[in-house]
């Protein structure tokens, strides 16, 4: 996947209800069941425990890596990040770390839900797991190599906020 076509997949909005995923995919008779991060089981190569992560909603768990001493990332404010994204099983499926800055206008519905909600708050300098339910991320319908109803796990670090 490009680093274009990532950008494309974190700047559609997800409106409505989710489905349930299978960590190796979805399967398309399985029912509309939005997906639970709290019960998921993740690859160890993630380094992800919900136990010890910061409950923002049933759909979004986050945890500080590294905090923040900059300017911080409120709505309205333009945010540059890097970042990766994986699924559940520990597939990548983008990153642009290496690359250019991926920049969104923060609370303006340009990217999923759980990033205008995850990187709320964070600041520059700061590096955030995300942990992100399928309500909050591209629903039942997927997105590219992101199945129906997937649990995404993303590392952002905030470079700038303007």
């Amino acid at each position: 996947m490009t680093r274009s076509s990532i950008r494309r997949l974190i700047a559609l909005p997800v409106l409505g209800a989710s489905a349930l995923l299978s960590a190796c995919g979805s399967d398309s008779t399985a029912p509309n069941i939005p997906s639970n991060p709290a019960v998921e089981t993740y690859a160890s190569s993630l380094g992800v425990t919900i136990a010890n992560m910061t409950r923002r909603s049933d759909n979004l768990y986050v945890q500080d890596l590294v905090v923040g001493t900059g300017a911080e990332a409120v709505t309205g404010r333009v945010v540059r990040v890097t970042y990766t994204g994986w699924l559940i099983n520990g597939s990548r499926f983008d990153t642009n770390v290496g690359g250019s800055a991926f920049s969104f206008t923060l609370g303006a519905q340009q990217v999923i839900a759980g990033w205008d909600q995850g990187v709320l708050g964070m600041k520059v300098g700061g590096k955030r797991k995300l942990v992100i339910g399928s309500v909050l991320g591209y629903g039942p319908q997927g997105q590219g190599p992101i199945s129906a109803n997937a649990t995404l796990v993303f590392d952002v670090e905030v470079l700038g906020v303007q």
